[in-house]
């Protein structure tokens, strides 16, 4: 791990003195490539000479033992850095577990209401704002590309892209059913229902990673519908996709122009036939599945929001949160950190065995 540790600490000063050399200074491309990567190593470098520093105070603090009016402190102080190296040593060896390759792609994700009728719809509506509310408070863009509305203002599916650092990274532990336990608006005898909600999180596509030919695509146009501003309902600017091949169908209207419209739902078309590719490649590695945290597939349960007791479970990792409405407003971090955590951990696991 050391040897490791010392090589990457040797890439990051390297990169530190080259940032500084005019002929990179005045070179943006490579400026920007040498920066992104000094950036993605600087936690663990950091963390590494913290633990260095640890081992040289402990040396220091064992010398001090030869002195009988310093010895109880430095017994003191010996324990307290061994426990500060101990649980610096657990997560430098996190730090080092190696990332996903599409933590850094933005995301595509639909919220589609599941069993409850209206009451999955209303809760769809729910999570769409929790989402958009997590982006708000993070560094992430959010852009809603459609939304499918019932008639009490609930949500029947709505589709998201969501860009900026890290993205696929935090979002990707979203995929599955979450459930709520409430008295719905529609029930009139007080009664807790059950409904369900399932989300699907895909890493958008590039376009060298999946070709979409032509001839394979059939185009319909129609009129935006819902709500919206003057220019909803006046132009056919809404675009639906059928890919031919797999019979995917994709559907955009939030921009104004059809063009728009076309061009991001290319995007969820290839990114959910990117999708397709990737689970099935999935199927046939289930020995590297079962190191994941949960499938991510959509008919896996993974949170339970119970209004009557005022908490949120993840059933993954058995975590609870208090406060329903905390986490409805987008404070997701607590569980995409202990989800994180959760998966670096059962990778390491598997690396030793």
């Amino acid at each position: 791990m050391f040897e490791k540790l010392d090589s990457i600490a040797a890439r990051y000063w390297e990169l530190s003195e080259a940032i500084q050399q005019p002929e990179i200074a005045g070179d943006y491309s490579r400026l920007q490539t040498f920066m992104k990567e000094r950036s993605e190593l600087e936690p663990l470098v950091l963390a590494y000479q913290r633990y260095q520093d640890i081992l040289r105070e402990y040396e220091d603090a064992r010398e001090l033992l030869r002195d009988p009016t310093m010895e109880e402190e430095a017994r003191l102080e010996m324990n307290r850095l061994s426990d500060e190296r101990d649980h610096l040593t657990e997560e430098l060896k996190l730090m080092l577990v190696p990332p996903d390759p599409m933590d850094d792609r933005n995301v595509i994700m639909e919220i589609r209401a599941g069993v409850g009728g209206e009451e999955a719809a209303l809760f769809a509506k729910d999570l769409l704002r929790m989402y958009l509310r997590y982006c708000e408070r993070s560094r992430l863009s959010a852009s809603l590309l459609s939304v499918s509305s019932t008639d009490m203002d609930g949500v029947n599916e709505a589709l998201i892209m969501i860009s900026g650092p890290q993205a696929y990274a935090c979002m990707k532990y979203e995929s599955g059913v979450h459930c709520v336990k409430r008295v719905p608006i529609t029930e009139s005898g007080g009664r807790i229902h059950t409904s369900t909600v399932t989300v699907a999180v895909i890493p958008e596509a590039e376009e060298v990673e999946v070709q979409i030919r032509p001839e394979d695509i059939r185009v319909d146009l129609y009129r935006s519908t819902g709500k919206g501003g003057q220019h909803v309902n006046t132009t056919d600017s809404a675009v639906r996709l059928t890919h031919l091949p797999t019979g995917l169908v994709v559907t955009c209207q939030d921009e104004r122009s059809q063009l728009e419209n076309k061009a991001k739902a290319m995007k969820v078309l290839r990114s959910r036939l990117l999708e397709k590719t990737m689970e099935e490649q999935t199927a046939a590695r289930d020995a590297e599945r079962r190191i994941q945290i949960g499938s991510g597939d959509r008919s896996e349960r993974i949170r339970t929001y119970y209004f009557n007791h005022d908490y949120v479970v993840d059933h993954r990792i058995g975590l609870t949160i208090n406060r329903v409405s905390i986490t409805l407003d987008g404070d997701l971090d607590p569980f995409i950190h202990a989800l994180r955590l959760a998966e670096k951990t059962e990778k390491l696991k598997s690396l030793h065995t």
